[in-house]
């Protein structure tokens, strides 16, 4: 007998499909912010994870931010955030602002 064979009846796997998979408890869920989103802002400006609630671009503050570098940025910008794609660093830059790294 194969060793998980189970008498006739369904297989447990086929019984409960939807219980396959893998959820990982240690992941970090990041608040995801697209360049071109940030346009929004002045000039110059300072954009903070707080900022960015306040102009109804993300949630909350609960997940750190990532910048990834999704469209085009026409302003030049000191951004703080958790993380950045290299795409977005480059073009933040480009522009002659700054990407920050917050703690």
């Amino acid at each position: 007998m194969r060793p998980l064979f189970e008498g006739g009846q369904n297989p447990l796997v086929r019984r409960l499909p939807y219980k396959r998979g893998f959820n990982n408890v240690f992941r970090t869920a990041y608040a995801i912010v697209n360049v071109e989103r940030l346009n929004m802002f002045e000039d110059g400006a300072e954009v903070t994870p707080e900022g960015l609630v306040s102009a109804g671009i993300i949630k909350d503050l609960h997940n750190p931010v990532k910048i990834l570098g999704e469209g085009q940025l026409d302003k030049r910008l000191i951004v703080k955030a958790h993380r950045f794609s290299e795409s977005a660093r480059s073009k933040i830059e480009a522009r002659g602002g700054k990407a920050e790294v917050v703690a």
